[in-house]
């Protein structure tokens, strides 16, 4: 035993060697995924700084997407790609490697000819390779496209006619378009062209080279706000920019209506048509533009307006036969048949003064501009709760039926409060200079349209008290009384009347104490005492589709028949 050897002790600093090893290791573990992490972010900032300095300079109108709708493949590469950029003019598709080249080789659409030999009365089709829509057709042999696997078989950007790769000769590609199914909305480059030319000469006869395109031409100017209908607009501009001229599409919110329709001026007289795509405000908005137009001397070149309804309550739309809301149930191409298929009407437009009491008429009344309804009461007061709490969060109010539900909460609300009631007792009602005695009413609705509430026809009613249907181009205003919100209520279901105070040419309203929500259009504000004067202002020209019938139109309709067999 005594001759075993005992190990020799450890030195100290080998454990102090093994302890560093150890936070070394752990320090790489930590910092090594935090470096990778924001390696990644730096290269990631630099590829979209990259992609933004191209799209700044490019004339195509790229856009980012993380994953394409159906099965795509890159036009430069033709490898198959989840995500990229496409061009939402021309629908170019490329890979973010393959952008810049893209970017060169491929032209996007002309928005005009350049001055070069091309005659300004013809135009070759402009042909792009691949990403053929879906269940097209060979021009050619009448097969479908795009059916393989791969980037495959062309597609006119103008016309949108589809052909295979092998049906493709050269006498087809040097063939005039003739700008397909919607030639008649199209503003070709060949006519602005043509225009632009004749600015140069001091000439505005618009009439000649308008006459090569036929007298059915009624060219088509889209006014989308980007912002309505959970942003459904901005998917709308790129859609119809691909279907038209980019120079007939406009985004509201970044051109305001009366500089985009401008446009009208350089086509022949009333011949311009606009579709507005948003909500009764941006409508509004839009027929505001149209007066400018007339106040600077422009009504021969006054548009005619169609809605494709984006907001919320749409109760305009609906009137004009354009449904209670667009979610994207049917294509873009059918709303551009819609609108070729669309009758010319003509819209009662009204003036509202509101003239505060006291402060010895030194304020300047206030004034506004009525297509749809004013109103004083309780459906004011939910559109007053409503705007003040969508001001502060906006972006919690973009769902058409989660602003539904919010009205909803409201309504039920003052229910409860009745904030409203003795409004027969607060205001004086003169209909055409006749005063009339109100009973215990708690709102008071003036209508120059069918619809109210997001789809109630409110003056004809239900049962065997229907009235005559209300028109919008008769220079006449409904006025009907509500007895709270849980009448409103009943109302909108079907399971009552409005009491019917009567129709008038001129509305006169005096409030004589307190303060009361009350709106136009849908824009709701707390008002003082005061006297509100609405009267006639002008009319608009509007577009009526006809093609569709909501169950209160059918049921009016044949309850109207019914009257007349009768008599």
């Amino acid at each position: 035993m005594e001759g075993e050897k005992r190990p020799a002790p450890r030195p100290p600093y080998e454990g102090l060697f093994a302890d560093g090893h150890l936070v070394l290791w752990t320090l790489c573990s930590v910092l090594l995924p935090v470096f990778i992490t924001f390696w990644c972010s730096l290269q990631r900032s630099r590829r979209q700084l990259h992609r933004r300095d191209i799209f700044r300079k490019s004339k195509h109108g790229w856009q980012d997407t993380d994953l394409f709708s159906q099965p795509t493949y890159c036009c430069v590469c033709a490898q198959h790609i989840l995500q990229g950029a496409f061009c939402d003019c021309c629908g170019l598709r490329v890979d973010e490697g393959c952008l810049k080249k893209a970017d060169k080789r491929f032209q996007c659409k002309e928005i005009m000819l350049k001055n070069d030999s091309r005659a300004l009365d013809a135009m070759p089709h402009h042909w792009i390779r691949g990403n053929v829509p879906l269940c097209s057709h060979c021009v050619v042999c009448k097969q479908q496209c795009g059916s393989q696997p791969k980037l495959c078989d062309y597609r006119c950007i103008w016309c949108q006619k589809t052909v295979h790769d092998e049906c493709m000769k050269n006498s087809l590609k040097n063939e005039k378009c003739d700008f397909g199914e919607f030639r008649n909305l199209i503003i070709p480059p060949t006519y602005l062209t043509s225009i632009n030319q004749m600015r140069k000469d001091k000439k505005t006869d618009y009439e000649i080279p308008a006459s090569k395109l036929g007298k059915q031409w009624t060219p088509l100017i889209i006014l989308a706000n980007s912002r309505s209908g959970t942003n459904m607009g901005e998917g709308l501009l790129g859609e119809f920019r691909i279907l038209l001229n980019p120079v007939q599409v406009f985004d509201v919110t970044k051109t305001p209506p009366i500089e985009a329709l401008q446009l009208c001026t350089l086509l022949p007289c009333y011949s311009a048509r606009v579709l507005v795509c948003g909500g009764d405000g941006t409508v509004g908005w839009v027929l505001d533009a149209v007066d400018e137009m007339k106040i600077k001397g422009q009504e021969k070149y006054i548009p005619q307006v169609a809605v494709l309804p984006l907001g919320t309550g749409n109760d305009l739309s609906n009137t004009l036969g354009w449904g209670t809301g667009y979610a994207g149930e049917i294509p873009v191409t059918q709303v551009l048949r819609n609108v070729m298929d669309a009758d010319g009407i003509k819209l009662d437009r009204w003036k509202v003064q509101v003239t505060n009491k006291g402060y010895y008429n030194l304020r300047k009344p206030k004034e506004f501009t009525m297509n749809n309804y004013f109103s004083v009461g309780p459906d004011a007061l939910m559109a007053l709760n409503f705007h003040a709490h969508r001001e502060k969060a906006p972006s919690l109010f973009s769902s058409r039926i989660l602003n539904k539900a919010v009205y909803l909460f409201y309504g039920t609300k003052d229910c409860l409060v009745q904030e409203c009631k003795d409004l027969n007792k607060k205001v004086e009602l003169e209909l055409d200079g006749e005063r009339v005695e109100l009973p215990n009413l708690e709102g008071i609705i003036v209508l120059n349209i069918g619809y109210w509430g997001g789809g109630c026809r409110l003056w004809e009613g239900m049962g065997d008290e229907t009235y005559p249907l209300a028109r919008h181009d008769d220079g006449l205003l409904e006025v009907v009384g509500v007895y709270g919100s849980f009448h409103c209520a009943q109302i909108q279901v079907k399971l009552a009347n409005p009491f019917r105070i009567g129709q008038a040419h001129t509305v006169r309203l005096i409030l004589k104490c307190s303060m009361m929500p009350m709106q136009v259009d849908g824009e709701p504000w707390a008002q003082g005492p005061c006297t509100v004067t609405i009267t006639h202002k002008t009319h608009a020209l509007m577009l009526y589709f006809s093609g569709e019938q909501t169950d209160d139109e059918v049921s009016s309709t044949s309850d109207q028949e019914d009257i007349k067999e009768i008599e």
